[in-house]
């Protein structure tokens, strides 16, 4: 297994297929937005469906942080698909079909999904929290005062 990186290192680059097959990469929020950077483990079960709908149900709170919410589990480009039309998610999951990202993030476990991790990756492209046990009721609002103290600090 490989170790999470830690608060104050440049966050790992990748490139990732979303929802759409787009490609996205992380330097294309460099200067513009901090990123949250959230790992979960299926799409569509009742945890992962809950920590997704609670971003999606406070997403403004985020747009006014100046950050983009993008998830990340394992799960292929259509699933994503399939989840982010269902419950109407109104930001990014990307696909790690491959793992490698979750690899280079330390949040694999031993059944091959990702771990539910938040990383808060800032404007530069550096790792500013990680949340490393998830519990998904009340996380975003943990997400969103971190990011709320970055700002203060930026």
């Amino acid at each position: 297994m490989s170790t999470m990186p830690n608060v104050g290192e440049k966050a790992p680059e990748f490139v990732l297929k979303n929802q759409d097959g787009e490609e996205i990469k992380l330097k294309d929020f460099l200067g513009k937005q901090n990123v949250v950077l959230y790992f979960y483990p299926k799409d569509d079960t009742p945890g992962c469906t809950k920590e997704a709908c609670n971003f999606r149900d406070h997403l403004p709170d985020f747009t006014a942080l100046d950050a983009s919410i993008l998830g990340v589990s394992v799960d292929s480009v259509h699933s994503h698909k399939k989840f982010v039309e269902k419950y109407q998610l109104p930001f990014q999951l990307l696909s790690d079909a491959e793992k490698s990202v979750s690899k280079a993030y330390g949040v694999l476990n031993e059944k091959g999904n990702a771990k539910r991790v938040t990383f808060i990756i800032d404007k530069q492209g550096i790792i500013r929290q990680v949340f490393p046990n998830v519990k998904v009721d009340g996380h975003w609002e943990e997400v969103r005062r971190s990011l709320e103290a970055l700002n203060v600090s930026v």
